[in-house]
């Protein structure tokens, strides 16, 4: 039996992707192992957002091979995609995939493949899965390689997502719906299909599970989706991940992100919480894009300063290869590029905080995350992380009172629905 250690880098979807390269090679009669010394084989998915990230995913390639000098190591994924060689010239790398071709990665392991499950049916741990719905994107960041790795987009159909959902909310509380650019899903089936409608159908036909958008752009969260938020937020989580990237219309214009504005990002955030004062906000924001000026971070500082963020991603500008942003110009200093994300990411914790400290006392829709040893942890519907001491017995999902403890915020259990 073939013992596979696997390994996930960046998004949702690639640990989407991951979980269905798990289920095939344990239908191949493989086994799963979390210590990489008892590994024969490996299989590492890669991301290539930022350089950073690159680099990490080449560094465990390294490891894996000086801990077990024989293991065969396949790559996979967006780096994989976009690979000119340093990748399968990595020490015992065995197959490069770009992309997700689970047959691939199994032909490059040597495992012989049984035949394929029509759907992903759980995820190996935890009571919260992802379950994919598009992948590829039609956009051309100037910044982004994802589109070159992925490819334009492509939505699964309908009646397939609600039975994958359907398998997943057998084993799971929660599923996150995932994709590379989820809000234009539907657009390559049908001109009248939307996010929105299909939303709504998985709400209809497959009960008791919540439901969450994974990272969505503001100008994309349509009026179904905001309607569901707030009439079945048990259902659909209210909780939006909207990529701001920049609160400067000069710097948006030269990042290509054409579909929105800052005036255009704030009206359709202010809009939705209005309607949900219990509302997880949280965005991607990249400093130091070539060609930024003071100006222009300020604006983003004064966008972000403007709006109800609970959460901020901030990320220095990484230059990508065969992307157009290097031919703008340099990029802002490293050292200006530090004190810019430093700034920004004080001023997400400090909003984070205080949104979590108006939530004391109001009521929360629960899913137990993992247990520690001495307390469970969750997380709320509004994206929240919680927590529990160990001396109850806490289902897997659960109605509460916030409020605070050592530890942060306390789920208390309640009888009535949140």
């Amino acid at each position: 039996m073939t013992r596979v250690y696997l390994h996930t880098f960046g998004c949702k979807a690639n640990q989407y992707d991951t979980e269905v390269v798990r289920q095939a090679l344990e239908l191949a009669g493989a086994e799963i192992v979390s210590d990489p010394a008892r590994a024969d084989a490996a299989v590492v998915n890669s991301c290539t957002v930022t350089h950073a990230g690159e680099a990490k995913m080449r560094g465990l390639v390294r490891r894996l091979a000086r801990r077990r000098p024989d293991v065969r190591t396949v790559v996979m994924g967006c780096a994989a995609a976009v690979d000119d060689g340093t990748i399968a010239a990595l020490p015992n790398v065995a197959g490069v995939v770009g992309g997700a071709a689970v047959e691939d990665v199994l032909s490059a392991l040597a495992v012989d493949a049984a035949a394929p499950e029509p759907v992903l049916r759980r995820f190996a741990r935890g009571s919260r899965a992802w379950l994919r719905i598009q992948d590829g994107c039609d956009e051309h960041c100037t910044f982004c390689a994802t589109t070159l790795a992925r490819g334009a987009n492509r939505s699964r159909p309908p009646a397939e997502i609600v039975a994958e959902a359907e398998a997943l909310a057998a084993e799971h509380e929660e599923i996150v719906l995932t994709g590379v650019h989820i809000g234009t899903y539907g657009r390559d089936l049908d001109p009248m299909a939307t996010l929105g409608e299909l939303t709504e159908r998985l709400v209809r036909e497959v009960p008791r599970v919540r439901f969450r958008l994974s990272s969505i752009e503001a100008t994309e969260v349509c009026d179904r989706l905001a309607d569901l938020m707030v009439s079945l937020p048990d259902r659909l989580a209210p909780h939006v991940h909207a990529p701001l990237q920049s609160g400067s219309d000069r710097v948006l214009k030269r990042m290509g992100r054409h579909w929105y504005t800052a005036a255009t990002y704030r009206a359709r955030i202010e809009t939705l919480a209005a309607r949900l004062p219990a509302l997880g906000l949280g965005a991607d924001v990249i400093v130091g894009f070539p060609g930024e000026r003071a100006a222009d971070h300020a604006a983003t500082r004064a966008l972000i300063q403007d709006l109800p963020f609970t959460y901020l991603h901030v990320f220095p500008y990484s230059e990508r290869p065969s992307t157009a942003a290097p031919r703008l110009g340099s990029p802002a200093p490293a050292a200006v590029q530090r004190e810019r994300s430093a700034e920004l990411r004080v001023l997400g914790d400090a909003m984070g905080a205080a949104y979590a400290a108006a939530r004391i006392g109001g009521r929360a829709d629960v899913v137990t995350t993992a247990r520690r040893k001495h307390r469970f942890e969750g997380l709320t519907g509004d994206y929240l992380p919680v927590y529990l001491p160990t001396d109850r017995s806490v289902p897997p999902r659960f109605a509460a009172r916030l409020g605070t403890g050592m530890d942060g915020l306390l789920a208390e259990p309640c009888a009535e629905r949140p």
